[in-house]
């Protein structure tokens, strides 16, 4: 893999991380690049505004050490240094110092002479120093000493050292000068504090335009996945805004997307319905040949020809369910209308049980999915219940959140025995078959709801029957 692909395979993972928004990496990313950036940034400014400070100090050290090294005259005893008209050095204290001394054999340092502004203090040897004035012979060292004086009158000096050789002396001097730091210690404070605001001030206003940007540069791929969410919730059937020249395609491929799928629904319902077709005429004439003969071949076409029917429409049922739950985007139906509609209905069929169906359901509560699937769905609980109630049907329906909703049908009857209820709700079982006498279309409603990834659950209803529970997709 080269660099390029690894690369790429790194930010195609930081990005494309599950669990994650894209806007909050983007920023924490960017983000993270600026204070680094800019940390970097203040401390090089720092330094090498520090650096040019000690330069400058250097040079004046330089200076000095040249007009000792001009003063000073090598004697019998030692070296005399004649006097120096630099005012600093005459006061005591002052800040800025001299001294002459040589390096002995033991490698102890002996102080030939100083500046009056020492005072009787002696400038501060490294104890590397003499080893590296005899690498380095002629040349200016400079470092740094922490003070020449007691807190709190301590002085931190810079100092520079050189080590030369003075004309009728065999040994050669080091030549020492020395010079407060405190003020470009204070300058450099003032600087980096004038630098870290002046970053921090750059830092913010640039992770404010990346947060800008990054939300109006994704602002139409938030749209986007609105209008598909909307899509997806029932709201809308297509992608209809116009979007950015880089966002379009997207946009225009979901919409033949959803094309596609339409396209896809219409031709299942087509071949479905030529199915049955086809197979229901063959079957109502084979019924219509056994009717008002009593022979027992009759009455077996007779019983068998039902039951074919019964399982063909029950199957054609299942298929269409499955093909609009798969790619039925955009159906959006109405759950209050659907439960008056079968109330209305039921009542004038079961008219003389006197049956009372009490329904509720919110007005803006809409079931994700076909009217006609709700309306087999329900339809079917609410037509077994009123067989199997006494006078009384309930029936109630509300959002569950996550985008479920709970619709429970009960009635007033004699109920389903518990075994009977986990036995009517298995894969492939009808309760018809199974517990005759006991409701109709219960498995119907099964395959139905799990076509659509819900589920119905049996219980027994504090009216004194069969409580069904139904949990579908809600429309937002």
């Amino acid at each position: 893999m080269t660099d390029e692909t690894a690369a790429g395979a790194g930010w195609g993972r930081f990005i494309g991380r599950p669990g994650r928004s894209l806007t909050r990496r983007l920023i924490w990313l960017a983000s993270a690049w600026i204070v680094v950036a800019l940390a970097a940034t203040g401390w090089i400014l720092t330094t090498q505004y520090q650096e040019s400070a000690f330069r400058r100090l250097g040079d004046m050290l330089s200076d000095t050490i040249d007009e000792v090294v001009i003063a000073t005259v090598a004697t019998p005893d030692g070296v005399t240094v004649a006097e120096i008209r630099d005012a600093p050095t005459l006061r005591g204290l002052s800040g800025k110092y001299w001294m002459v001394a040589e390096v002995l054999p033991d490698g102890a340092v002996r102080v030939l002479a100083r500046s009056p502004s020492l005072a009787g203090e002696t400038l501060y040897i490294a104890p590397e120093l003499p080893a590296r004035l005899q690498a380095s012979m002629g040349d200016l060292l400079t470092y740094n000493d922490p003070g020449i004086l007691r807190p709190p009158q301590r002085q931190p000096l810079r100092i520079a050292a050189s080590l030369k050789t003075l004309p009728g002396r065999t040994e050669p001097v080091v030549f020492m000068a020395g010079i407060d730091r405190s003020d470009i210690e204070a300058d450099t404070r003032e600087f980096a504090a004038y630098v870290w605001i002046a970053l921090l001030a750059l830092g913010v206003g640039l992770v404010i335009a990346v947060f800008l940007q990054v939300q109006i540069g994704l602002r139409p791929l938030f749209a986007l996945r609105n209008e598909i969410a909307n899509v997806r919730k029932g709201r809308a059937a297509r992608i209809e805004h116009a979007y950015p020249l880089e966002i379009q395609p997207l946009a225009e491929q979901v919409n033949r997307l959803l094309d596609h799928n339409q396209e896809v629904v219409e031709r299942q319902r087509t071949h479905v319905g030529n199915l049955a077709h086809a197979l229901k005429t063959p079957l109502s004439v084979m019924l219509a040949e056994a009717e008002g003969k009593i022979d027992p071949l009759a009455e077996i076409v007779r019983r068998q020809t039902e039951v074919m029917k019964g399982q063909v429409d029950h199957h054609l049922r299942r298929a269409r369910a499955a093909a609009r739950a798969a790619h039925g985007l955009g159906e959006r139906t109405p759950v209050g209308e659907v439960i008056d509609e079968m109330a209305v209905m039921l009542e004038r069929v079961f008219q003389s049980k006197d049956v009372e169906i009490d329904w509720r359901a919110p007005d803006d509560l809409a079931f994700l999915g076909e009217r006609q699937d709700l309306q087999e769905i329900l339809g079917n609980l609410m037509e077994n219940a009123c067989k199997w109630s006494t006078r009384r049907v309930r029936v109630s329906a509300g959002a569950s959140g996550l985008g479920q909703m709970i619709a429970v049908v009960e009635d007033d009857g004699p109920g389903l025995p518990e075994d009977q209820r986990a036995a009517v709700l298995k894969r492939g079982t009808r309760l018809d078959e199974d517990a005759p006498g006991s409701g109709l279309g219960l498995s119907i409603v099964d395959d139905l709801t799990r076509a659509y990834g819900g589920r119905l659950t049996l219980g027994a209803s504090d009216l004194g029957g069969l409580k069904a529970v139904l949990e579908l997709p809600a429309a937002e």
